[in-house]
């Protein structure tokens, strides 16, 4: 194949505009778990994040976060164009305090778990999952 001019400013324009898609993804989702810490530090510790190690499907991903003594969790998909996933919020009187849901990925990424518990601190934990159709149009 010949490289004429016009094939080379393409290429380098799709792998700009490629290369430039996660950084606003993850610059989004950091805004987002800054506002949900205040800026606070984030630990490990008290919190259970299930995933699949591989989704067939990602239209219909199970999770499920669990912790002790959460009073909010959110769960990130940190490749999705959209990152914010699902926001869960514990009153003092409930009996468990888990949850589980489907959430859609676009694609093969980490999900991230942030937790906020009754002392105030932060505690997050993370799985890869594989999505081997991808949810989000692709």
């Amino acid at each position: 194949m010949e490289m004429t001019r016009r094939t080379a400013m393409a290429t380098g324009a799709c792998a700009v505009l490629i290369s430039g898609l996660p950084m606003r993804a993850s610059a989004a989702a950091e805004g987002m778990i800054a506002e949900f810490t205040g800026g606070a530090a984030i630990g490990e510790g008290d919190i259970t994040l299930t995933t699949p190690e591989i989704a067939e499907n990602g239209n219909t991903v199970p999770i499920e976060v669990s912790s002790d003594n959460a009073v909010a969790i959110m769960v990130l998909a940190m490749g999705n164009p959209t990152p914010g996933v699902a926001n869960f919020e514990f009153g003092t009187l409930a009996a468990s305090r888990a949850a589980s849901t489907r959430i859609r990925l676009a694609g093969t990424q980490d999900v991230v778990a942030i937790a906020k518990l009754e002392d105030g601190s932060f505690v997050q934990a993370s799985n890869t999952v594989k999505v081997t159709i991808g949810g989000c149009g692709g």
